[in-house]
């Protein structure tokens, strides 16, 4: 089937501000809401029709691959559409609270929510970092309670019936034309309550453990890096699968190497002879030390390049460069005949000028 332009969906222009969007979704969803047409096909299709208009539109990546590929540009971004109201629900539940004052999630059920994801911050090594590694590191989470497996009751007791909502696990208010179910704030949804809880979690279910994880870090990580250790989140309250656990990567400092993408940046010192006449000096690497070949008369600042000996790449093949910055080091002391060469080296330049006697302090007297 041929869907409609998103645009005319929610009668808006293609211009049309994030402002005008929503404004437009609020007409749309109060006209065609599902509590308000009870057994109108029609009015369901429209109210999905302008959930998946406002799920594009609403989201600024979306709505360009769209503005410029049209439905054919959304297909890179997994997006299908909603296959039924508890997807819209789940999706805009906020959306429907600020429209409505309360939830206004579907009469046709509670969904089994998935565990809340965790953030972990370790800092690394810069080698590490460049060639990888694996560590253990260290999270404090919930797991499901060991004695009554997640239960929440004592050994052989039995939950009560909700007195709330009846055991249906939700209920119903009322305003204006819509009659609109939520969850029993009571019993969560689950139409039940515990009436003898579990003396190891006081019936929660879960308890609050440390836990050692094995975390491999892979070469070309840089700080801002996020590594996804799927299940090591929060367990779930309704017994769904457990969230992700987000490790984000800051790799420290290094005393010789600055990291400028995947190259690695050293500032080399020359001695100005070497500078001068040119020859060779050891530098180092990554991976230990590599002679490079200096030209007669090097300039300070000049940038010496040694392909492949940087940062592996993270996504692909290959590695980044060595760049060797070069300074010029002037001695600070000198014996008696390096300061005699330098002077008949001046000499010959005709710079020379008189011990502890500068040229411009003699022309200034």
């Amino acid at each position: 089937m041929t869907k409609r332009d998103y645009y005319q969906v929610l009668e808006i222009e293609r211009r049309a501000s994030p402002e005008e969007i929503k404004k437009a979704y609020r007409r749309m969803a109060l006209q065609y809401h599902p509590d308000r047409n009870r057994g109108d096909k029609e009015a369901e299709e429209k109210f999905k029709e302008a959930a998946e208009a406002y799920e594009v539109l609403s989201d600024p990546q979306k709505r360009d691959l769209y503005d410029r590929f049209g439905h054919a540009g959304l297909q890179q971004t997994g997006f299908t559409g909603f296959r039924n109201f508890d997807d819209i629900f789940s999706s805009f539940g906020d959306i429907f609270e600020e429209f409505f004052g309360f939830g206004a999630r579907s009469t046709r059920g509670s969904r089994v929510r998935q565990g809340a994801d965790l953030r972990q911050d370790i800092e690394i090594d810069f080698l590490d970092a460049a060639f990888g590694r694996e560590l253990e590191v260290e999270v404090t989470k919930h797991e499901v309670c060991e004695k009554c497996h997640g239960a929440g009751m004592r050994g052989g007791a039995k939950p009560s019936v909700c007195s709330t909502c009846g055991g249906r696990g939700q209920v119903t208010r009322s305003q204006g034309f819509f009659s609109i179910s939520t969850t029993c704030p009571t019993c969560r949804g689950s139409g039940a309550v515990i009436t003898d809880p579990c003396p190891a979690c006081r019936g929660l279910g879960r308890t609050l453990r440390t836990k050692r994880l094995s975390l491999k870090i892979p070469a070309g990580v840089e700080t801002g890096s996020r590594l996804r250790l799927p299940g090591e989140g929060e367990p779930s309250e309704g017994g769904g699968s457990p969230g992700d656990l987000y490790v984000f990567i800051h790799v420290a400092d290094h005393e010789t190497f600055q990291r400028h993408g995947d190259d690695v940046v050293i500032e080399v010192p020359l001695p100005y002879t070497l500078a001068t006449l040119g020859g060779q000096i050891e530098i180092p690497t990554l991976e230990g030390t590599e002679m490079l070949d200096i030209p007669r008369g090097t300039q300070p600042g000049h940038q010496f390049r040694v392909h492949g000996k940087g940062i592996p790449h993270l996504r692909g093949r290959g590695r980044g460069d060595l760049i060797a910055v070069v300074y010029v080091e002037v001695p600070r002391k000198l014996t008696g005949e390096q300061e005699s060469l330098l002077r008949q080296l001046a000499d010959w330049e005709g710079t020379a000028v008189a011990p502890k006697k500068s040229r411009l302090f003699s022309r200034s007297k």
